[in-house]
């Protein structure tokens, strides 16, 4: 699939689809997301975020608590540090706290610098709605 905001490839969480659960294609040069399937849409696609709305912070046995880094996606941080049980939390990560991870931070504003700001309105990237009775 092709990431609609950079048009560079996306890639396929690993999670299999069913009625209420959509795949999920992530692009790792944005971090664009597209939900593909599920009970409600047949193309969801999240609007731009800023940095301070965008990323959960990563939970893992693994990673240290005095430290607080970003998930990204395919579950690893925004810095790279992969942990098999890492998911992202219910916290949004916070890149201006004095404990953020470094980073993580420099990788965020790299990410959303590639935001193209025509692509940064709320109505930017178009979602398409399952018709009734399909």
């Amino acid at each position: 699939m092709e990431c609609d905001v950079c048009g560079r490839s996306m890639r396929r969480w690993p999670a299999p689809a069913t009625e209420w659960e959509e795949d999920i294609w992530s692009c790792s040069w944005c971090h664009a997301t597209t939900h593909v399937g599920g009970k409600w849409f047949e193309i969801a696609r999240p609007p731009y975020m800023s940095m301070e709305m965008r990323w959960e912070r990563a939970f893992a046995d693994g990673l240290p608590a005095e430290v607080s880094h970003a998930f990204g996606t395919f579950g690893a941080t925004l810095c790279g540090i992969q942990e098999a049980d890492m998911s992202p939390s219910d916290n949004l990560w916070m890149p201006e706290r004095d404990n953020a991870c470094s980073a993580c931070r420099e990788a965020a504003v790299v990410i959303d610098d590639r935001w193209p700001q025509a692509m940064r309105g709320e109505d930017a990237r178009v979602s398409v709605v399952r018709r009734s009775g399909a």
